[in-house]
C-alpha cells in the first residue's frame, strides 16, 4: 500500500498551501490557501488536478484547515461556493471564529478598495463557514468508518493546529505552520509521539537559526525607540493576524516601562475585531497570558489608539522621509511590496502598479519576528516524531534542498520536496496483531549469556579496581514464526511447535572440515607418540583455547577438555584416517608430525568457523 501526495500549492514556494493526500482510498485536502503575490490564475491551487469531472465532493473525503492565515484558507470560499465542494470541513474553534474576519477583510481590500473582480462574496464566506465542523485539541474525530483525524497545538497563531490522520495502519501528520518556541501570547507546539509513515512539514525558515526571542525583541524595541525619539514615524506592516497582537503586547509593555507618550495606532476593523476573539479564547494562549488573565487581559492595549487606513496607504505617505522607519517583522512572500523592500538598496523606487511609483528614502529594517519555527525546530520535530518519510512544503527550493540533505544525513529519514502539481507515492507499513503461544513466551524468558573478557594490560589503575575482568551480558533474542491458519487469529510460535504442526522432523544444516596441524616430533619418532595420552591432548586443547580467547575476545570460548566450543562451532581431535571431512594429502616431515582436528558448525556460524580453523592452523608449537 502507498500514500499518494498531490501538491497543489506551497510546493517549493511559500503561498497557497494545499496538499491532497490519499491514504488507503481516503482523500484529504490539507489547507486551501491563496498566493498573496499573484493576481492571475496562479493565485489559487489548480483544483482541476483533483478531479477531471470537477465533482470535488465525491473526490474528497474531507478538507482540513490548519489555521486562519490566507495562504492556508484564502481559497476555501471559492472552492466551496464557486467550485461546488459540499463535503465536510474541519478546523479548530479559534480558526472557525477568526477565518471569516480574515476572508472578509481580504475581500474588501481587493474589491472595494482596489476595484478587482470579485472572486467570492460576503455571502459565499458565510455559507462556506456553515459547512465547517470545529474540533478541539486532541479530540479524535471519526470522519467515516475508516478515517480518523486529531488536532494538536501548533503555536504560530491562535488556534493553529497540526493534524494527525490515520486510515487502517497508515498514519501521517500534516503540520501546517508551527512554532517550536513560545512567544508572548502563545505556547510552543505540542504533539504526541506517534507511529507515522509520513510527516508533511512547512520549511519557511529551512536554513535559519534564530537568536533568542529576548535578543530579537530588544533589537526591535531599540530601533523603534530610536526612530520616534528623533521625531520619526514607525510603520510595522503586519499582514498576518496574530503577529499584530504579539507586537502590540510587546510595545504596550515597553511603553509602560519607559513611560513613553508617543501614540500607537493600529488599523481599525480587523485587529480590533480579532482582539475581541483573542480575549474570549484565552485558553488557547500561552500559560503566562492565562495566569495574568484574572488581573488583566493581555489584549486590552492601553496605549493603542484606533484609526482608519491600511499600511500601504500609510507607506505611500511616509516612505519619502528619511526620518521614518519601516520594520518588516517576518517573512515576505515574493512579489509583495515587503519583499521588494527587503531586497532594495535605499534610496530606491518601488512600483506598486502601472500607475503608481513611490520614492523610498525611509529606513528599512527586517526583524525576525516570524511565528514560524526555524531550522532547529524543524529538525527537533522530525527527530521527535521519527516518521519513515518526510515531505517538505511551504519554503524556498534552495533552502529546502539544504534541509532535505540534513534530514537524510543526520536522521536517516527519506525526504522529498515536490513542486506544485507534482504527485508522489510513499510506501506504508502494514501491521498485524498476533497472539503468542505459551512455548514462545517461555523461550523469550530464557537467558542468552555472552561473556566478554577484559585485557587488564589495557586498563589504567583506576579502572583495574572498578572494572571486572569478565563481563557478562544477556543479549536476549527470541525467534518465532508467524502462523496464519484459516479461521484463526495470527499467532507467533516457536520452531518446535511449528515443526510439530507441519508433522515433519527438525532438520539442521551443519558443515564440517577436518584439517591437520603439524607439531614437533617426539624422541621416539613415532607419530602416535606425539599425543599418546589424554593429558597431552588436553594440554594442546588448552593452548588452542588460550589463543582463541585472545583472538576472539567478543566470544565465549569453552574449553571442555575433550573439545572446544564457541557458539555452534565444535573443535576436537580426529583419529579417523578415513574421515569424510578430511581434505588434502598428508606430507610427513622429518622433524614434525601431524595431528588432525575435526571442526563442525551450523550454517549461521560459517564465517566464525573459518576464522577458528585459520587460527588453529597457524598455531606455533615449536616450544
Amino acid at each position: 500500500m502507498v500514500i499518494e501526495c498531490l501538491v497543489l500549492g506551497a510546493g517549493q514556494e511559500v503561498g497557497k498551501s494545499c496538499v491532497v493526500v490519499t491514504i488507503n482510498g481516503k482523500r484529504i485536502m490539507f489547507d486551501c490557501g491563496m498566493h498573496m503575490g499573484y493576481l492571475d490564475h496562479r493565485r489559487y491551487p489548480d483544483f482541476s488536478l483533483i478531479s477531471k469531472s470537477h465533482d470535488f465532493t465525491r473526490s474528497l473525503s474531507c478538507i482540513i484547515i490548519t489555521h486562519f492565515h490566507l495562504d492556508h484558507i484564502g481559497a476555501l470560499p471559492y472552492f466551496t461556493q464557486v467550485c461546488g465542494y459540499n463535503g465536510p470541513i474541519y478546523m479548530t474553534y479559534p480558526t472557525k471564529a477568526l477565518a471569516p474576519l480574515m476572508l472578509e477583510d481580504y475581500r474588501k481590500v481587493m474589491v472595494d478598495r482596489r476595484g478587482e473582480e470579485e472572486q467570492f462574496s460576503s455571502e459565499h464566506i458565510v455559507e462556506c463557514m456553515k459547512k465547517v465542523t470545529a474540533v478541539d485539541l486532541k479530540q479524535t474525530i471519526q470522519v467515516d468508518e475508516d478515517l480518523q483525524i486529531r488536532a494538536y497545538y501548533a503555536g504560530h497563531v491562535l488556534g493553529a493546529a497540526m493534524f494527525y490522520a490515520k486510515v487502517g495502519d497508515a498514519a501521517i501528520v500534516y503540520t501546517g505552520d508551527y512554532n517550536m518556541t513560545p512567544d508572548r501570547h502563545l505556547g510552543a507546539a505540542q504533539i504526541d509521539r506517534l507511529q507515522l509513515d509520513l510527516v508533511i512539514t512547512e520549511s519557511t525558515y529551512a536554513t535559519t537559526y534564530r537568536d533568542s526571542k529576548y535578543v530579537r525583541e530588544r533589537e526591535f524595541l531599540k530601533a523603534v525607540h530610536k526612530c520616534v525619539a528623533s521625531g520619526g514615524k514607525v510603520l510595522i506592516p503586519t499582514f498576518a493576524l496574530g503577529r499584530a497582537q504579539e507586537l502590540c503586547m510587546l510595545l504596550d509593555d515597553y511603553w509602560e516601562r519607559m513611560n513613553l507618550k508617543v501614540p500607537i495606532y493600529f488599523s481599525a476593523g480587523l485587529t480590533i475585531q480579532a482582539n475581541m476573539y483573542y480575549k474570549v479564547l484565552i485558553n488557547w494562549t500561552s500559560q503566562k497570558v492565562k495566569d495574568t488573565y484574572a488581573t488583566r487581559n493581555a489584549f486590552d492595549f492601553k496605549n493603542g489608539m484606533i484609526s482608519g487606513g491600511f499600511s500601504l496607504e500609510v507607506f505611500k505617505q511616509w516612505a519619502p522621509c528619511e526620518k521614518n522607519l519601516v520594520t518588516l517583522p517576518g517573512y515576505c512572500v515574493a512579489g509583495t511590496v515587503g519583499h521588494k523592500l527587503m531586497s532594495a538598496k535605499i534610496p530606491t523606487q518601488i512600483r506598486l502598479d502601472e500607475d503608481v511609483q513611490i520614492n523610498v528614502r525611509c529606513q528599512i529594517h527586517q526583524l525576525s519576528f516570524s511565528p514560524h519555527t526555524d531550522a532547529k525546530g524543524i529538525m527537533d520535530l522530525v527527530k521527535f516524531l521519527s516518521p519513515k518519510h518526510v515531505i517538505l512544503v511551504h519554503g524556498e527550493k534552495p533552502k529546502m534542498v539544504t534541509l532535505k540533505e540534513k534530514i537524510q544525513s543526520e536522521l536517516g529519514i527519506q525526504c522529498y520536496l515536490p513542486a506544485n502539481s507534482e504527485s508522489l507515492c510513499i510506501p506504508t507499513t502494514h501491521h498485524i496483531k498476533a497472539g503468542a503461544s505459551d512455548a514462545f513466551v517461555r523461550s523469550c524468558l530464557s537467558p542468552n549469556f555472552k561473556f566478554l573478557k577484559t585485557n587488564s594490560a589495557e586498563l589504567d589503575d583506576s579502572h583495574k579496581r572498578t572494572m571486572p575482568l569478565l563481563q557478562v551480558y544477556d543479549d536476549r533474542v527470541s525467534e518465532g514464526i508467524l502462523t496464519l491458519q484459516k479461521n484463526q487469529s495470527p499467532k507467533v510460535v516457536n520452531q518446535n511447535e511449528f515443526m510439530e504442526a507441519l508433522g515433519v522432523e527438525k532438520h539442521e544444516v551443519k558443515l564440517a572440515h577436518c584439517f591437520r596441524v603439524y607439531i614437533p616430533d617426539s624422541e621416539s619418532g613415532d607419530a602416535s607418540d606425539c599425543l599418546p595420552s589424554t593429558s597431552r591432548k588436553g594440554s594442546l586443547l588448552h593452548l588452542i583455547s588460550e589463543k582463541l580467547c585472545r583472538e576472539l575476545p567478543d566470544f565465549d570460548v569453552q574449553d571442555c577438555q575433550e573439545h572446544i566450543q564457541i557458539q555452534s562451532v565444535v573443535v576436537s581431535f580426529c583419529s579417523n584416517e578415513k574421515c569424510p571431512h578430511r581434505t588434502g594429502v598428508s606430507l610427513q616431515s622429518v622433524d614434525k608430525k601431524e595431528v588432525h582436528f575435526c571442526c563442525s558448525w551450523s550454517v549461521a556460524d560459517d564465517a566464525l568457523a573459518w576464522r577458528i580453523v585459520a587460527s588453529i592452523k597457524n598455531l606455533e608449537l615449536d616450544t
